[in-house]
C-alpha cells in the first residue's frame, strides 16, 4: 500500500490542506486530537495512507506545511484540527512577516534556505514510511517528478 507525504505551501495552500484534513479526518474517523473514535473497520483499512499511528495510540498526519511567515501556520495551528500537526512539520522563513521579506534582496537566499528544509523534511518523512515512490506522475504536462 502507498504511503502519501502531503505538502502543502502558501497561504492558499495551508488554508485548502487544513480543509482537507478536516474531511480526511472525518472520513477515517479521526477526532481533532487524533483519537480513532470512529465505528467501522473500513476507516482503519487505508489509514496509513494518510497517518503514521503515534506510540501513544494518536494519528498524526503525514503532512509538511510550509509558508514564507509564521501567520498563516499560527492560523492553522488555532484552527478546529490545528493540534494533529507535528510542531516540526511547520515550516516557515521569516517571523516578522511578508512585507519585509518580500522587498528583501535576501529573498532568493530564504527560498533556497526554505526549500532545504523542505527536502530534509520530506526525506525524514519518507524514511518513517515503508513504500515510498520517489517519482510522481504530473497529470498536466504528462512529466514524471522526482522528490528530492
Amino acid at each position: 500500500m502507498r504511503e502519501i507525504v502531503h505538502i502543502q505551501a502558501g497561504q492558499c495552500g495551508n488554508q485548502i490542506g487544513a480543509k482537507f484534513w478536516e474531511v480526511i479526518s472525518d472520513e477515517h474517523g479521526i477526532d481533532p486530537s487524533g483519537n480513532y473514535v470512529g465505528d467501522s473497520d473500513l476507516q482503519l483499512e487505508r489509514i496509513s495512507v494518510y497517518y503514521n499511528e503515534a506510540s501513544s495510540h494518536k494519528y498524526v498526519p503525514r503532512a509538511i506545511l510550509v509558508d514564507l511567515e509564521p501567520g498563516t501556520m499560527d492560523s492553522v495551528r488555532s484552527g478546529a484540527f490545528g493540534h494533529l500537526f507535528r510542531p516540526d512539520n511547520f515550516i516557515f522563513a521569516h517571523p516578522t512577516g511578508r512585507c519585509q521579506v518580500a522587498s528583501s534582496a535576501q529573498l532568493p537566499g530564504i527560498l533556497g534556505w526554505l526549500f532545504r528544509l523542505l527536502a530534509q523534511s520530506v526525506r525524514r518523512k519518507a524514511g518513517w514510511s515503508r513504500r515510498v515512490d520517489p517519482l510522481t506522475q504530473d497529470p498536466l504536462r504528462r512529466q514524471r517528478l522526482a522528490l528530492v
